[in-house]
């Protein structure tokens, strides 16, 4: 069994993968289908038939970057925004919008909560997403989550116990605003009436997002009953490429 400095690696690795598809490179995509890495993790991920869409290694980058447009990009029938703030269920404001696609006072707006969150965790290590145009964009929390799994592994190789505690204690608290991809996957079921491959990328996030939940359950509980802070110290800070400082 892999010890815990290799796993961390591991899951930065496909975070960071994750974070380049999410933000719309379908060549990178197009090629981890042709390759066999996404089918290979999938086996591993409870994502159930969206693993026959990892199989489909000869679609075209073309093909998938129309896809991605069509549900990601340009609003309509089929768009599913990859933001935070438009799948609450409120509203963080009453505000005006001159969009055909939002009733005042609806949830859907952008920056809402969800963004200002994720916005105080990037400043409190001192990160700067470079994927994703907002920072409740599922690119953006996904590589903020491979930045922090990185550190996570170096310091693991390193003994620095206590920032292993605080980074993973950051790592659980962006995993509990991921919630909403599940509004993400359920929508792109509906529309998705392609090759499905788009979906079962959502399915893959969500499933890395779940297992890393559990991984990182009991030391979660443990940090909460240290009372220990959560605040991460400089030995800890990420880079935007997610190096140590």
């Amino acid at each position: 069994m892999p010890d815990s400095a290799t796993m961390a690696a591991a899951r930065a690795d496909l975070y960071e993968l994750l974070a380049t598809i999410l933000d719309g490179d379908m060549k990178t995509l197009a090629t981890a289908l042709r390759n066999g890495s996404l089918a290979s993790v999938g086996e591993t991920m409870p994502i159930g038939r969206a693993r026959d869409a990892l199989d489909r290694d000869k679609i075209p980058p073309e093909t998938l970057s129309r896809s991605y447009d069509n549900y990601f990009v340009i609003p309509g029938e089929r768009y599913v925004p990859p933001i935070a703030s438009a799948h609450r269920g409120a509203p963080s404001e009453s505000f005006e919008s001159d969009s055909p696609f939002h009733d005042e006072g609806s949830a859907g707006e952008l920056l809402g909560d969800p963004a200002v969150t994720m916005s105080l965790l990037y400043e409190q290590v001192g990160f700067q997403p470079s994927c994703g145009d907002f920072p409740d964009h599922v690119a953006a929390q996904i590589e903020f989550l491979a930045a922090m799994s990185r550190v996570e592994a170096r310091r693991i190789e390193t003994g620095d116990a206590d920032i292993v505690d605080r980074v993973q204690a950051i790592e659980a608290r962006t995993l509990s605003q991921l919630g909403w991809l599940d509004t993400v996957h359920d929508k792109m079921a509906t529309v998705d009436e392609s090759d499905e491959v788009l979906t079962a990328m959502v399915a893959l996030a969500r499933g890395t997002a779940a297992q890393h939940s559990e991984d990182l359950a009991v030391d979660e509980e443990l940090t909460r009953e240290d009372g220990r802070s959560a605040a991460v110290p400089t030995g800890a800070r990420p880079t935007s490429n997610g190096a140590d400082r």
